[in-house]
């Protein structure tokens, strides 16, 4: 029995493995640039992009707090850029990249169904598009977030987690590094990453040259 325990868990460890390194690969994907936004030749709005080479900001910023229990996001609200979005579950693409919502759902945020939910121990991921064909969308102003604002995130469970953002960065997608992107930063911490399109828009590949990938972790969960 206990060696068939054995077996087991090291099958489900086996199996977690390959679902990571599975989504990492695709996330790789996702910053070089596979899922772009499609722009007409009259040329996109671009996202503010002044956050390029930020540093990470203040050093005291407040203490996590113990991860809630598991439940689905609604509404994600980010004061401070008046964001107060749908958020729906979406999953991977044909390539393996995390499927944001439809161009037609500019003002929609994809939440990784199948990863952590917010508020959860883990990193749950959040995406949404910079822009349309035609104009801003959701995520248009995320790089102009700061270290030590706030982000919150309403939950099925009537609960609301409220996350502190503690990095902000635009990472070219040339040599891009999806685990040191979207990986936990802190073991243990119920940790949110928010993630679009960011830099220029390069019109010879029809993509942005960077990815836009603010880190926050729950310190505080009211209703």
């Amino acid at each position: 029995m206990g060696d068939d325990h054995g077996r087991t868990t090291n099958a489900g460890r086996l199996v977690t493995g390959l679902a990571w390194a599975v989504l990492l690969f695709g996330l790789w994907l996702w910053g070089r640039g596979v899922t772009g936004v499609p722009h007409s030749a009259d040329g996109p709005a671009t996202g503010d992009v002044s956050g390029l080479g930020r540093p990470a900001g203040p050093a005291r910023l407040p203490p996590a707090v113990t991860p809630l229990r598991a439940a689905s996001p609604q509404r994600l609200d980010i004061p401070r850029i008046g964001v107060q979005a749908p958020v729906v579950a979406r999953g991977l693409d044909a390539r393996g990249a995390v499927d944001p919502p439809p161009y037609a759902q500019p003002g929609v945020v994809g939440w990784y169904g199948a990863g952590a939910t917010p508020g959860a121990r883990g990193v749950a991921l959040l995406v949404g598009h910079v822009d349309t064909r035609t104009r801003p969308a959701v995520f248009y102003r995320l790089s102009t977030l700061k270290a030590g604002g706030t982000v919150r995130v309403v939950r099925a469970d009537g609960r609301v987690a409220e996350f502190t953002i503690d990095d902000i960065r635009v990472l070219p997608r040339e040599g891009f590094d999806a685990r040191q992107a979207y990986g936990p930063r802190e073991p243990g911490r119920a940790e949110l990453r928010l993630i679009t399109c960011g830099g220029s828009f390069d019109r010879a590949s029809g993509s942005y040259t960077a990815n836009v990938v603010v880190s926050a972790y729950l310190t505080a969960a009211g209703r």
